[in-house]
């Protein structure tokens, strides 16, 4: 059985639907987790995550670490049960209501207390070694921030073989791409950094998305972004950036989209132009 198919028996439920067992035993095992002088800083941030939020907590509350850990949530600006879900887990948590991916990933770095960032998705789980594997890299005196690869959940919709083959394909991409490039391969869900140096510089709160590459490209001038290839560091999400379409459909629309500038992988770069459908109005 795959690592993560216990975490998938209330993946997308409601909460009102997960047995009193699993939330008890995660509230105990996350409450035991935390330090009262944390070195890493774990920070969940959820937007309407009622249905899996529990299960990325299931998942975080039997990682194993060598260090010890605060694990905090954002709550931004949900309209359904994610806060009952962070009261009932026992997970420390702050609300923050203008509503954007930068915005919750400031929050929670406002209140981190450790001298490492893990930024952590709420409908995404995370393998047992994610934490140390991760560290490993992190802890490195010539690198500012580490990003890791990931998967999908498979569905009806979307095969074992069929996601292999995809994430194969997807994965050369990234890895050709990360030498000129490498903050384009860089996401919030598999994503860590020192707080030291993000503290210098501007999470980005004006975008709908791509915050998480633009702080490791300011990340830069602190030191290298690291990539961890190993796939017992390799979460598993669900399907935001594809949606219920096949995974051939969505694997020609990724290449239709990267090929129009696929020339850039050749090149570096210190900044990029923001589209007008990316911005955030109104904040």
């Amino acid at each position: 059985m795959a690592w993560y198919e216990k975490y998938l028996s209330i993946y997308g439920k409601p909460f009102s639907e997960v047995p009193q067992e699993i939330i008890d035993g995660t509230r105990e095992r996350l409450a035991a987790m935390q330090s009262d002088s944390p070195l890493v800083s774990i920070v969940v941030i959820a937007y309407n995550e009622e249905r899996r939020l529990t299960s990325c907590l299931w998942s975080l509350s039997e990682m194993c670490s060598d260090y010890p850990l605060e694990l905090l949530g954002v709550n931004n600006n949900s309209k359904d049960r994610t806060e009952d879900v962070f009261n009932s887990l026992g997970l420390p948590y702050y609300n923050e209501s203008r509503q954007s991916p930068g915005f919750a990933r400031q929050c929670g770095l406002n209140y981190a207390k450790g001298k490492y960032y893990f930024c952590i998705d709420a409908d995404t789980c995370y393998p047992p070694q994610y934490i140390n594997l991760m560290m490993k890299k992190l802890t490195q005196s010539n690198v500012s921030c580490v990003s890791s690869f990931w998967s999908f959940f498979p569905d009806n919709n979307h095969s074992k073989i069929g996601l292999h083959v995809y994430e194969l394909i997807r994965d050369m991409f990234l890895y050709v791409q990360h030498f000129n490039r490498p903050e384009l391969c860089v996401r919030g869900m598999v994503f860590a950094f020192k707080i030291e140096y993000a503290r210098q510089v501007k999470i980005r709160t004006d975008i709908r998305r791509g915050e998480d590459g633009s702080l490791a490209l300011s990340l830069k001038k602190f030191g290298n972004i690291s990539f961890l290839y190993n796939c017992k560091a390799r979460p598993v999400t669900g399907y935001g950036t594809i949606g219920n379409q096949s995974i051939w459909r969505s694997f020609i629309e990724h290449v239709k989209i990267q090929g129009k500038g696929l020339t850039r992988i050749f090149h570096k770069t210190d900044h990029y132009e923001d589209t007008e459908d990316n911005l955030v109005k109104n904040k």
